[in-house]
């Protein structure tokens, strides 16, 4: 397909740095980027989109997993797991990305969305501290099952990963939602990379746009992991409801043909 227009890559480009900075902080910006994408490249394949997508975000995610690491310093015996499943999970995703219909996943997501917004909202504690669930092996394994389910979704679909990985380490391991957000980054990191294991060897990513987007990203997530460090859980807390209610809006919108 032909190279996009400067306007229209200056726009992608705009959308890349917001959807980097909401990644970092909850997740979540596919809900910003995947769609400016299929808007900027009307003449990319499905594919195509989904492999350029992922090439922007594993820069934004390099950053702000960097960045999180260095500063919150979270357990690599929890990560650790949780990267190596997101990874699997992510392949096995990505390799039947190209047979299953978006329409599929969205009254799935959208459910589960209500279900995660309602339940952070009517509970204000949960994950203002870490108070783990389980212990041992039992973590490890709840780790990994997270990592398998969440990456599976990345690896096929992708928008809200990031949220889908935040809620489960809160809701499911008890962690606080700042560690949760740093552990989300490296799982997030690890889906991307395997993705682009899949998409790299079809000749699916547009590399021109794709490096820019990933600038735009990597400058996105920078600010946006500093930004949750130095504000702490309550404001990645509020932000989290902010980017599901808007995930539901737009998902909600998508199926009863209001978009």
């Amino acid at each position: 397909m032909a190279d996009p227009t400067l306007s229209v890559t200056l726009l992608l480009g705009l959308a890349a740095l917001a959807a980097g900075f909401v990644d970092a902080v909850v997740g979540g910006g596919g809900l910003i980027q995947l769609p400016a994408v299929l808007l900027g490249l009307p003449g990319a394949s499905p594919v195509q989109v989904l492999a350029t997508n992922k090439l922007a975000s594993i820069c934004g995610t390099t950053m702000s997993s960097a960045t999180y690491y260095r500063r919150v310093r979270p357990d690599p015996r929890t990560f650790g797991p949780l990267m190596l499943l997101a990874f699997t999970g992510s392949v096995l995703g990505a390799l039947v990305a190209s047979h299953i219909p978006s329409s599929a996943f969205d009254p799935i997501v959208l459910v589960a969305l209500v279900v995660v917004g309602a339940y952070v909202l009517f509970r204000p504690t949960l994950g203002e501290a870490t108070a783990l669930r389980f212990s041992g092996h039992r973590h490890t394994l709840a780790a990994m099952l997270t990592g398998l389910g969440v990456g599976f979704y990345d690896g096929a679909l992708g928008p809200g990963t990031g949220s889908f990985f935040v809620f489960t380490l809160v809701g499911l391991l008890g962690y606080s939602f700042l560690e949760a957000s740093a552990k989300a980054r490296l799982a997030n990191w690890a889906t991307n990379a395997a993705a682009l294991c899949v998409f790299i060897p079809q000749g699916a990513v547009l590399w021109k746009i794709g490096l820019v987007m990933g600038l735009c990203n990597l400058a996105g997530g920078y600010v946006g992991a500093r930004t949750a460090v130095s504000r702490g859980t309550r404001f990645v807390r509020i932000f989290f409801i902010l980017v599901v209610s808007a995930f539901i809006v737009r998902i909600g919108g998508d199926l009863v043909g209001l978009w």
